[in-house]
């Protein structure tokens, strides 16, 4: 895998190399425009050692210096820009010789280094080894309509890219979809037909006289042709939907086997897992039978759409292909735990009991006080013990809550 991915990579590489090298115009061009802009960068400097006059004397003005050429030089090139460095390398006599007997006008540096020099590029409008003029005139290419192939290179075909809306050899033509809105020998506007029209004498929908794919012409219109209509051209599971001038595939509910159209009323047979009923297809509610569909101890079943599923019971987890029952918490609910507030009172009516049983005691052995409080306490013992919460409460004792 690794060496798969480095030859990947290293064909990337080479793609890019080879796309560099199929423009050594551009890469000059680039080359003169970092070298200009070290020539504006180093502008106003001088040798930078302490007796400037003299050194100016001695070994000729920073100006025009070796030394700042060399600056301007190392600049001239990104590190990672393989082929500029190359070319720089190449021809560091020829920009010498600009640098010390030519004018010092940096505009014209690209015209004699890149066109005349090295004949990598050409003037614009043309194109080739022999800098041929582009369709339509080095003045005007392609009617100023398009781009030239090649424009300005020592490379290219010449052929015409044409902007949108305009077409022909020479782009001095609308393109299909479009209608000549006005024309003069200097100047051609083309604007859009409607929609449906590849060619027409204006804008309105019956002003055409071809039509796109997917529609007909009938008297100046273009008219949608059905698709869906004349052929079978989706898949069995799909249904076909007209749109303008073409058509869309789209799936039928899951409740069809084939069907006309969307939804589970419109299919051509039930799928497995649901029924007819009318003109619907529904789901079949499995688990809804005499006959249990899930036979696994502790196992209960689960309706789904067009199916069903076998679950574990609560209180299960299914470990091996099997229910069996889960670990219990260690905290486990005390005797109290799922109690009601009522019940709670009653519970509490229960503890004041056993303080009238202590109070009864007290009285048994003759004091008055004590023996008031006692039947006032059984009295109303009585009558919340006869109500229906305390029962309750002991319906739960005896179930062992």
């Amino acid at each position: 895998m690794e060496c798969l991915v480095g030859m990947l990579f290293f064909l990337l590489v080479l793609s890019e190399i080879s796309a560099a090298k199929q423009e050594p115009c551009m890469t000059c061009m680039n080359l003169v425009n970092n070298f200009i802009r070290g020539i504006e960068k180093t502008a106003g400097h001088n040798f930078g050692g302490g007796n400037t006059a003299w050194e100016e004397e001695k070994l000729a003005k920073y100006e025009i210096s070796e030394t700042r050429l060399v600056e301007v030089m190392e600049s001239a090139c990104d590190q990672s820009d393989f082929e500029c460095n190359k070319m720089l390398e190449q021809n560091e006599e020829h920009l010498e010789t600009w640098w010390f007997k030519r004018p010092k006008n940096p505009s014209d540096l690209f015209e004699w280094l890149c066109m005349k020099t090295l004949k990598l590029c050409c003037p614009p409008g043309t194109f080739g080894t022999n800098c041929t003029p582009c369709p339509g005139g080095a003045e005007k290419p392609c009617g100023g309509h398009g781009k030239c192939d090649g424009s300005g290179t020592r490379s290219g075909t010449g052929t015409c890219d044409c902007y949108p809306s305009y077409g022909g050899p020479l782009c001095q033509d609308c393109a299909v979809g479009y209608f000549e809105q006005s024309r003069n020998e200097s100047h051609l506007v083309c604007s859009e037909c409607h929609k449906a029209c590849s060619k027409c004498l204006g804008p309105g929908e019956d002003q055409c006289l071809l039509c796109k794919k997917g529609w007909m012409l009938h008297e100046m219109k273009c008219i949608d042709v059905d698709e869906c209509g004349t052929l079978d051209r989706c898949k069995s599971n799909q249904f076909c939907v007209n749109t303008d001038g073409s058509y869309e595939c789209r799936e039928c509910d899951k409740a069809c086997i084939g069907c006309m159209g969307a939804g589970s009323a419109r299919c051509k047979k039930c799928n497995a897992g649901y029924y007819r009923d009318g003109a619907r297809c529904l789901d079949i509610d499995e688990c809804d039978n005499e006959l249990p569909k899930c036979k696994g101890s502790h196992e209960e079943c689960v309706n789904t759409e067009g199916s069903y599923n076998c679950v574990c019971e609560k209180g299960y987890s299914r470990i091996d292909g099997m229910c069996r029952a889960t670990d219990q918490d260690d905290s486990e609910k005390g005797l109290f735990d799922d109690i009601t507030d009522d019940e709670v009172v009653v519970l509490q009516q229960m503890f004041f009991g056993v303080v009238i049983c202590a109070l009864a005691t007290l009285a048994a052995k003759g004091d008055m006080v004590f023996t008031a409080i006692f039947i006032g306490a059984v009295a109303a013992m009585a009558g919340y013990w006869f109500s229906e919460k305390s029962d309750r409460v002991l319906d739960g004792f005896l179930k062992g809550r």
